[in-house]
């Protein structure tokens, strides 16, 4: 059998050759090695335990599982079961629709999604940061920093119900333009018409992709492609001029200025030392006149340009332009959508947005900084402020969302006075140990921070940070039945909240976040290859070599075919049995065993 490193490679040295057709892709799922490559690569996922609707995991994986779904595959009779579909809260308190695949459809979803990430991943653009190798919310959150100086009007735009009502034949159409092989079209039907589960009620669907399943992220990005392309190909036609003109009163001023300068040159000698200060206030004052003003005419008509950064369904273009060519460009693009896609542009969340007010993108507030005041420069005296540059800011609504959420906070407001603001003990923590508590705080905090750390007001987090101090303080009161003062005293230490607790290795801490919040200017230190390496890491550690090391890892018996058992984390690990104490040691959620091994484990 042929490497899947080596398969994959090859596909992608066709990627950028347009007129390259992809045949035989389907052969590839005949390939053992596939299968054990998808559950390298997904069984650390944190939903790769939950079960479908046949109640399976992932584990028990071997020989016997694959040789069945390749069996099926070979003679077509490989039938995806419907998703189990539950709901997950959406941060505006509805519901959106999740679906979990059965463990086999997870297997064979990955194999699909291997695949077509090494046929499109290297064709996808540069604005498109979602759901892809190496990128992110910050990758998507820099380029708009980068990209969108000057722009005058933001277009905020969000597909309505994207992942429900993508087109199944429109999508469809999009992978016949490059693969050519209709027994793996057949199976990505098969993935689209499989339906779902709710409340043991079966649900065909007819449009959209189960959110949850492991091939919904390329296909959707596959489909959104085409509007990737739409909009580069809008950017050239909209477009116009090299840069703005001269701004007429930059010049006059600055002008007016240098002829003083000449003047103040050829009389100093005879100036007295009160009107060389004056000569000298006198420019300065002037340098900052002109230097308030914009050296480019921001009314240049002869200037325009189109800006565009999308992360998944979510997508702000930036226009140097009119109200009216934000405008047009609303309704050309919500055209494209209706008439190409057939997908609808939200109304309620697709928004024109003047630039000296916030636009909102991926949770931050998005503004252009038009602030005229001037700066020191190190080396360099009075410069002019960054004008026209882009502004990220946290929303308050967010993390004070964040803290009602948590339960951590209650605000009193009486009419006519200061709204109060009063940190609360959490009584879900109460009976954890004080160390798992400040864990769970901890995690909190420096998730919101992690986020957000690209904001310029990331330093609000401090009033964030001290509602949960105060929390914490009045859940380990609770627990003790002390007050607070006595809880904060008891565990603090050299002005550190730190409590102890005993391991294998001796005492260690859990301290509470002490690190500050300090905005970070640029979130990765350069842009990850968006192309993905299909490397495996040889280590013997790495499941995919320890499987086809065909040794059991308890016993130590060299047999031909092996099994994978696997927990949904580490903390369902029984350390009292042989097999949780060699997991615990080796800090892994997988052991490969021997048949008889496995059967122990389950007895």
């Amino acid at each position: 059998m042929r490497s899947p490193k080596i398969i994959l490679e090859n596909l992608q040295k066709h990627s950028k050759e347009e007129n390259y057709k992809y045949e035989r892709l389907y052969r590839n799922l005949y390939n053992e090695d596939f299968y054990l490559q998808a559950l390298q690569n997904i069984y650390a996922n944190k939903g790769a335990m939950t079960p479908g609707i046949d109640g399976l995991t992932l584990d028990g994986y071997g020989k016997e599982r694959v040789e069945r779904i390749i069996h099926a595959v070979k003679d077509h009779s490989y039938q995806p079961n419907p998703v189990r579909r539950q709901y997950i809260k959406k941060k505006n308190g509805k519901m959106r629709p999740l679906g979990i695949s059965s463990s086999d459809d997870k297997l064979v979803e990955e194999v699909i999604k291997m695949i077509l990430e090494s046929i499109y991943e290297p064709t996808f653009s540069n604005y498109s940061h979602g759901f892809r190798p190496g990128r992110s919310c910050h990758t998507a959150l820099l380029q708009l920093q980068q990209n969108f100086t000057g722009v005058k009007w933001f277009v905020e735009g969000d597909i309505k119900s994207y992942f429900d009502t993508i087109d199944h034949h429109s999508l469809i159409n999009i992978l016949r333009r490059r693969i050519k092989d209709e027994a793996f079209i057949e199976l990505i039907w098969k993935f689209l018409k499989a339906g779902y589960m709710e409340n043991w009620e079966y649900n065909a669907t007819f449009s959209g992709i189960a959110q949850g399943s492991g091939i919904s992220p390329i296909l959707a990005n596959i489909y959104l492609n085409e509007f990737d392309r739409f909009m580069e190909g809008y950017k050239k036609g909209f477009d116009k001029g090299t840069g703005r003109k001269r701004n007429n009163e930059y010049s006059r001023k600055q002008s007016y200025r240098q002829r003083c300068k000449a003047k103040i040159r050829k009389e100093w000698d005879g100036y007295s030392d009160t009107e060389k200060q004056e000569a000298v206030r006198r420019l300065a004052e002037l340098k900052r006149e002109f230097q308030k003003i914009p050296m480019g005419d921001p009314m240049d008509t002869g200037y325009k340009r189109i800006q565009y950064v999308r992360y998944a369904d979510d997508f702000l273009i930036g226009v140097i332009g009119s109200k009216e060519d934000a405008e047009k460009i609303k309704s050309d693009i919500g055209r494209f959508f209706e008439e190409t896609l057939k997908l609808e542009l939200s109304v309620e969340k697709t928004l024109i947005t003047n630039s000296d007010d916030k636009a909102r993108f991926l949770g931050y507030d998005v503004t252009v900084c038009n602030d005229s005041a001037l700066k020191k420069a190190k080396g360099k005296g009075t410069v002019k402020a960054y004008t026209g540059k882009i502004k990220l800011y946290l929303p308050k609504e967010k993390w004070v969302g964040k803290l009602l959420g948590y339960g951590v906070l209650k605000i009193v407001s009486r009419a006519g006075e200061k709204e109060v603001w009063k940190p609360l003990q959490r009584n879900d923590y109460i009976f954890l140990p004080v160390h798992e508590m400040v864990r769970k705080y901890n995690a909190q905090i420096r998730g919101i921070y992690n986020y957000y750390r690209l904001a310029s007001n990331v330093s609000v987090l401090n009033k964030f940070h001290y509602v949960m101090e105060y929390s914490l303080y009045k859940t380990v009161a609770a627990k003790y039945r002390i007050t607070m003062t006595k809880a904060k005293l008891k565990y603090t230490k050299n002005k550190e909240f730190k409590v102890p607790y005993k391991t294998q290795k001796g005492t260690k801490y859990a301290v509470l976040y002490n690190e500050g919040f300090r905005r970070v200017k640029y979130a990765l230190g350069s842009y990850a290859d968006i192309i993905p390496e299909y490397e495996q890491m040889n280590k013997p550690k790495e499941l995919f070599f320890r499987y086809k090391a065909n040794v059991c890892e308890m016993c130590g018996a060299y047999v031909p075919a092996v099994k994978v058992y696997q927990v949904k984390s580490m903390s369902d690990l029984d350390v009292n049995t042989e097999w949780g104490a060699i997991m615990n040691k080796k800090k892994r959620k997988t052991l490969v065993v021997c048949g008889d091994c496995y059967d122990r484990i389950h007895k």
